[in-house]
């Protein structure tokens, strides 16, 4: 059954839901490798250039209350986190830009807390378009209001990313009590309509199902400027109301990187190395991703601190892992 589900697979016909599942619900590990082999054939026909992402974050003052049950980024939080409150000036996004740049990595991911109806966004976007050459994420969630997503698709914003996380609406709000589902759905509507291309990823173990899994990247063909779909796994942060909650385990974030790429041969798969691990960046590459996130250059000139884990991915040594598996890094 599963050769049969693999071959359709590899000669690029659609695959049902149940087909789907039935590739989640891989142990074998000969399978294994045969189902991450095709997800690599599927995205190294499009291009074998692996697009590298550093960040900027301009704040980790969020006004979501009550907080997000897994959150070690907004202000206290977790100590192994951005503990301290803090909001970047104008001047210290620049230079960070401009170390970015300096380091030839192309893209830069610019996130930030919830509560400023995106004026951050658009500021730092001001910013990244008017001193570099660099492509622009801004990630604020559903903090974006219809003129501040007007106002980043006029200055020229690249990718505008709302990550819904889950759509099973009961474990959205246990995990996410503050937050609003609908309200992020609407802003990955209004990026859509305002022709900026959308980025909306799934953050995996919170308590949903395999199901629920597969309907999420269903439901994501929603939306007709999706370019990008993040790929993160759960990662316990000490002192967050889920610190002893286990963590996602690997294998099975990588069976959703290859189910991923074989639904959107096309997409832009990105895996945050904080969430993977920098050690695990390989396993990434091989599972079909081509982006990844929070790479970060020796003379970068601020603490960084992933959301998924105090860990991000070392420029040199992801570069260095991308070679070695005969792929192509992006650099400007």
């Amino acid at each position: 059954m599963i050769d049969e589900i693999l071959d359709k697979a590899k000669q690029g016909q659609e695959l049902s839901d149940e087909e789907f599942l039935e590739l989640l619900n891989i142990e074998n590990d000969e399978d294994l490798e045969k189902l991450f082999k095709i997800a690599c054939d599927i995205r190294d026909n499009q291009s074998k250039v692996i697009k590298l992402t550093s960040t900027v974050h301009l704040t980790n003052k969020c006004q979501i209350q009550p907080r997000c049950e897994y959150c070690g980024f907004a202000e206290e939080t977790s100590e192994k986190g951005y503990y301290n409150a803090f909001y970047k000036s104008n001047e210290e996004i620049l230079t960070a830009v401009k170390s970015i740049q300096k380091a030839h990595i192309p893209r830069v991911s610019c996130s930030g807390g919830y509560g400023y109806k995106g004026k951050q966004a658009v500021n730092a976007c001001r910013i990244v378009k008017g001193n570099s050459d660099l492509e622009i994420l801004v990630n604020v969630g559903g903090d974006l209001t219809e003129k501040s997503v007007q106002e980043l698709a006029d200055l020229g914003a690249d990718t505008i990313c709302c990550n819904l996380e889950t759509i099973n609406e009961d474990v959205f709000y246990q995990r996410k009590p503050g937050d609003s589902l609908d309200q992020r759905i609407l802003t990955c509507k209004r990026v859509s309509d305002a022709g900026v291309g959308l980025s909306s990823g799934l953050l995996l173990g919170l308590g949903e199902s395999k199901e629920d899994r597969i309907k999420h990247l269903r439901y994501l063909f929603n939306f007709k400027t999706l370019e990008e779909i993040p790929i993160m796994g759960f990662n316990p942060y000490e002192g967050t109301p889920m610190a002893d909650y286990p963590a996602f385990p690997l294998k099975e974030q990588l069976k959703m990187v290859a189910i991923t790429r074989i639904m959107y041969p096309e997409i832009t798969i990105t895996m945050p190395t904080p969430t993977v691990g920098p050690e695990n960046v390989e396993f990434s590459l091989k599972a079909g991703a081509n982006n990844l996130a929070t790479v970060i250059a020796d003379n970068y000139p601020h603490e960084v601190k992933g959301v998924g884990s105090p860990e991000y991915g070392n420029y040199t040594e992801v570069v260095n892992v991308i070679e070695k598996l005969d792929l192509i890094p992006q650099t400007i």
